[in-house]
């Protein structure tokens, strides 16, 4: 027994720096992916940011439909996994620029006065048909010349964004979240807070994009099923090209059509 003796003090203690060494290694990892989840989102621990919520357009009182409450719910469980606090605020109240706080703006150009402000300032190659009425083309986004209708339960859109003002890593981003409906807000803080990881892969803990999901089917599976539709930074950062001149550019240097 005692001759066995070593050799089981050398097995526990092998055993024992195995599993500190695994637990630090964990450790370090966790911590390190931690830290890159806050720079993406722009939420060092401690740190203050804006959920920026619209009204129901479907009611003349001001509340916040049901599915804009999920989706605050998807961004508050990122921020306090981050450690930040978070703001909850009405659209018509956020009356300041951004780059200094972290922002999550939530809601159509209807409903929320400040994504409007946000479309025409960083997303200017962007149109949505704000049209009321039983028009085909109500709630239609046009980007880049491709157009994108609302089906209402069926196939409805929503623009997710990450941008900044200028290049400055110091720069804290908005994050927007323009729907067709609000069950597609809810579908795009959902598909934020589950593929974040992937993004930063693909742009950077700094980068600026915008995509187009499509959720699909809504009436029977909510939120659950979206379908990443395209990266459209490109073409949703590009102004819109100009109008066309409906007098042939002008009479000004042009012929006079003989009688």
């Amino acid at each position: 027994m005692t001759e066995n003796l070593p050799a089981l003090v050398l097995g526990v203690l092998a055993a024992a720096l195995a599993a500190a060494l695994g637990w630090f290694a964990r450790t370090y990892l966790w911590q390190r992916g931690l830290a890159r989840k806050r720079r993406f989102f722009g939420l060092p621990e401690h740190s203050e940011c804006l959920l920026v919520v619209n009204r129901d357009a479907a009611t003349g009182e001001w509340s916040v439909a049901r599915n804009d409450v999920f989706a605050l719910l998807e961004l508050s469980a990122v921020v306090k996994e981050c450690g930040a606090n978070g703001d909850v605020i009405s659209h018509e109240m956020a009356q300041q620029g951004f780059g200094e706080r972290t922002e999550f703006c939530i809601g159509g150009p209807v409903s929320n006065r400040r994504m409007a402000a946000h479309l025409q300032s960083l997303l200017p190659g962007v149109h949505i048909d704000t049209e009321t009425g039983n028009s085909p083309d109500r709630g239609a986004f046009t980007i880049g010349g491709e157009r994108h209708l609302l089906e209402p339960g069926v196939r409805e859109h929503v623009l997710l964004a990450r941008l900044t003002a200028g290049q400055s890593d110091t720069s804290r981003p908005v994050f927007l979240f323009c729907g067709q409906r609000a069950v597609t807000n809810q579908a795009a803080a959902r598909y934020l807070a589950r593929h974040h990881a992937r993004l930063m892969r693909k742009y950077g803990t700094n980068g600026n994009f915008c995509v187009l999901l499509r959720v699909v089917n809504s009436q029977a599976y909510g939120a659950d099923v979206v379908e990443l539709v395209a990266d459209v930074t490109r073409a949703a950062s590009a102004p819109p090209p100009p109008a066309a001149d409906p007098d042939g550019g002008g009479r000004r240097g042009g012929h006079r059509a003989k009688s």
